[in-house]
């Protein structure tokens, strides 16, 4: 038997056996992301590249999860987890009959290139709807228990994660591939680096993806801090470069003048994998004498260590025999729905909602996301085998009239090429006139908010311009709202939103999945009380905001401004009230009474905050620990976490750790301990010094 077959030795072992049985020319040929297949050994062909990041994607057919901020919103790390538990099945199943089909190609691999634990700093940034938010401590549990999720606790891997994109990254986009983001030590450790480090050491993330643009002067996918705090933190997988990342080492960035060059400056640096082509360049670099043999060697076992521990070259029963028929099934969508339903935030609520359809004879459904599927999806998506938009949701749950309007194209002065500026406005104020209550669908999508390259470009290559709605919608809202009926808005956006109208009621519903409608209907009709936390804050104006190429968390998100806020981070309504009492802190744990006092059934996030007295402490409170609860109406509970040492840790300007406080304080509480949010929800948190 070939030793690499032999299961008792470890996967590292093995690796270099297979490696051992290439040649120089066939290990290089494996550090690109669309490997070939060496027959003589055994080794099939492997497309590295495929993304998981809310559901199976641009692989054919797969249950789509709300986008990854959507499921931020929730503030659930278990049902983070099984969210991923439930991408790895429908990934492995999909890759189970593709194999068998001789089907390798891009996007039906194990390698999952999700989550992306970037901090999304700036609410212009147009990916920041990949990402769990603002906040490294947040983002850091969701991305280990998504992570847990995907990869499983089996000895073989279910799924390869990856850790993106290390790690000063969020935009601008336009300019991604030659920037140069400056961040401190301070910055560095205490914002960009968590989640990262979280992922490696707890999560024992299977590979980490480095960025398009340079930290500090050195490019990510090469960056020596960034590969030295991989190895202090015993990272164990494979390093890959963002798409074509590695070309701009000398096509945009000038740190090299040719592609062997870039090439060997990624390889030595640790980069094993390239997604790209500038690999195919390592035997000339190999030529050229500014690489050696072993360079090529070490990460060709990386990889071919990650391909062992997917079980790659063996019978993997727990796996194998995974039957497609799990793809999309019904507790899948069913678990789906649940999530949408978890993720949609209602920011305001005059008491209008829940909708009591018993007074109510016509609902006026208007907008351009009101009927889109782009609107449920987000980016990195996949294919649901049936999706309900905003307005088919409404229409299944009520048995009344429901009148429906475009409203107004999503960004252009016109739906139809042929028509005049503005030609569904009147459609939308007579829909609104004869109707008892408009609900009101507006924001964003993909098409336009999302990756350089993949979006329109109506604005910034993706990115916002401002926080505003595009032109057309802000014409429609206005005529709507002038109609004087009650009106509920709906945006479905992936990132901040400031709609400037005083409506009834407003929902922020993100991407919301294939059962986006679903969700938005059994929350307006009280069928389920909304719940989902904001995991960015909302700004009141882009104006005010540092500029956007401005990578020092001076004056951006809740742990360091107060100022220019619209909704804060962790705000959220329900339909009931939630009371939290007697907080108490002893032996490392934080516990707090929680009662339901209002008159719904609800779920809630119990959030904890903790503010140090010293001066290298971020200027106001940090989240430190956060539990999903489900009440009944009168139901009350203890909630009891563990508070993390590095909770009351201070970095400085060096960028080292220290408990400098005297003393804490501990805030337990449905939102944060700001004036703003006990104003929105007329409730303050508790507090206790430690």
């Amino acid at each position: 038997m070939e030793k690499y077959k032999d299961k008792s030795l470890s996967a590292q072992e093995r690796a270099e056996d297979i490696t051992d049985r290439l040649t120089l020319e066939e290990q290089a040929s494996q550090l690109k992301y669309d490997a070939p297949a060496v027959d003589r050994v055994g080794i099939q062909a492997y497309n590295w590249w495929s993304e998981g990041l809310h559901g199976v994607a641009r692989a054919g057919t797969a249950t789509m999860f709300p986008q990854a901020i959507g499921l931020a919103a929730m503030f659930d790390e278990d049902t983070m987890k099984q969210v991923g538990k439930v991408i790895a099945d429908e990934a492995r199943a999909k890759y189970n009959e593709y194999s068998a089909h001789g089907d390798h190609d891009i996007y039906k691999g194990l390698c999952l290139w999700s989550p992306n634990v970037n901090i999304f700093r700036d609410p212009r940034w147009g990916r920041g709807q990949e990402t769990y938010g603002e906040d490294p401590y947040l983002t850091s549990r969701l991305g280990v228990a998504f992570t847990e999720g995907l990869q499983g606790d089996k000895d073989v891997l279910e799924i390869a994660a990856c850790a993106k994109h290390m790690a000063v990254h969020s935009g601008p986009e336009a300019i991604r591939h030659g920037f140069d983001a400056i961040a401190s030590k301070k910055d560095l450790e205490e914002t960009y680096l968590p989640a990262f480090e979280a992922l490696v050491k707890e999560a024992k993330v299977e590979s980490v993806m480095g960025a398009y643009n340079r930290v500090n002067g050195e490019p990510s996918c090469a960056n020596t801090l960034f590969m030295s705090k991989l190895k202090e933190w015993g990272f164990d997988g494979y390093f890959v470069s963002d798409c074509w990342a590695i070309r701009d080492f000398h096509t945009n960035h000038g740190v090299t003048k040719t592609a062997p060059e870039s090439a060997a400056m990624a390889l030595k640096a640790g980069c094993d994998l390239n997604c790209g082509n500038t690999y195919l360049h390592i035997l000339n670099a190999l030529n050229e004498g500014l690489i050696t043999e072993e360079d090529i060697k070490k990460a060709c076992i990386r990889l071919m260590r990650t391909r062992v521990r997917l079980g790659m070259f063996d019978d993997v029963t727990e796996f194998d025999k995974l039957d497609y028929s799990i793809v999309s099934c019904k507790e899948h969508k069913d678990f789906a729905l649940k999530c949408s339903e978890r993720s949609m935030v209602m920011l305001k609520n005059n008491g209008i909602l829940p909708l009591d359809p018993s007074k109510i004879k016509t609902i006026g459904v208007i907008g351009p996301n009101a009927d889109s599927r782009p609107a449920l999806e987000g980016n990195y998506n996949g294919r649901a085998d049936r999706y309900i938009t905003f307005l088919e949701g409404i229409q299944d749950a009520f048995d009344g009239n429901v009148l429906y309007s475009e409203g107004s194209h999503l960004y252009k002065d016109r739906c139809m090429q042929l028509g005049l500026a503005d030609d569904r406005i009147a459609e939308a104020e007579i829909v609104a006139e004869h109707s008892d209550v408009v609900v009101l669908c507006v924001g964003l999508d993909a098409t336009i908010e999302g990756e350089e390259g993949d979006t329109g470009n109506e604005f910034s290559s993706g990115d916002k311009n401002d926080l505003r709605l595009p032109e057309s919608q802000r014409k429609l809202v206005k005529a709507v709202m002038s109609k004087g009926k009650p009106v509920i808005i709906v945006v479905a956006a992936g990132s901040a939103i400031n709609t400037e109208a005083d409506c009834d009621a407003l929902i922020h519903a993100w991407y919301p999945g294939q059962s986006g409608g679903t969700a938005l209907a059994n929350i307006l009709f009280g069928k389920v009380s909304p719940s989902g936390k904001l995991p960015v804050t909302f700004y009141d104006n882009a104006d005010k905001l540092p500029d956007f190429c401005d990578y020092s968390m001076k004056g951006r998100t809740y742990r360091y401004t107060q100022d220019n806020i619209l909704y804060p981070f962790g705000f959220g309504l329900t339909y009931s009230k939630i009371v939290c009492s007697d907080l108490r802190f002893e032996n490392g744990k934080a516990s707090v009474t929680v009662t339901n006092t209002g008159e719904f059934d609800t779920e809630d996030v119990v959030q904890f905050y903790i503010k140090g007295d010293g001066e290298d402490y971020v200027p106001f409170h940090s989240l430190c620990g956060f539990r999903r609860i489900s009440l009944k109406k009168g139901e009350s509970r203890n909630v009891e976490i563990s508070i993390a040492d590095r909770a009351f840790e201070a970095v400085d300007d060096n960028g080292s750790r220290s408990r400098s406080a005297k003393s804490f304080t501990l805030y337990a509480g449905t939102s944060q301990p700001d004036p703003l949010s006990e104003k929105l929800t007329g409730t303050g948190c508790l507090s206790i010094i430690i």
